[in-house]
């Protein structure tokens, strides 16, 4: 079973066949994918899976905070189920890969004091871009 069905059967979330396709679709390392893309792996696995269904699911999981939702550049939102480990995110700046990345050290101690203005800082997101091995190849 996966790490997200695990915990979301944990907190007795009910698992309708619908809800356990978009969870099982999310399920794997590295997993950023657009709702679109996880309603079409979903339709793969259960043809007759509603597109709104889909957006609803990710909603939920977003609001119990099983799942990050994840904006870059302006492209569309995409979805990681990483929620419970503290990461980072490497972004292609070319194509859009997404790979989760665990730095060392913390990005709030990096910020001195004086750049702060005052702001009682609760967390720091940080997102390193270049190119990916694929695109870089090409």
């Amino acid at each position: 079973m996966s790490d997200l069905l695990e915990r979301l059967r944990d907190r007795g979330w009910r698992l309708t066949a619908q809800r356990r396709v978009v969870a099982e679709v999310l399920d794997g390392d590295h997993v950023h994918y657009t709702a679109d893309e996880v309603h079409a792996r979903a339709a793969d696995r259960l043809p007759e899976i509603a597109r709104a269904t889909v957006y609803n699911t990710l909603s939920e999981l977003v609001a119990l905070g099983e799942v990050l939702e994840v904006s870059t550049d302006g492209r569309a939102k995409r979805y990681d189920p990483n929620a419970r480990h503290t990461h980072q995110h490497l972004v292609c700046s070319r194509c859009g890969t997404i790979r989760d990345v665990h730095p060392t050290g913390d990005p709030l101690a990096a910020l001195p004091e004086q750049e702060r203005y005052g702001f009682a800082i609760a967390e720091a997101t940080v997102t390193y871009r270049g190119v990916c091995p694929n695109c870089n190849d090409s």
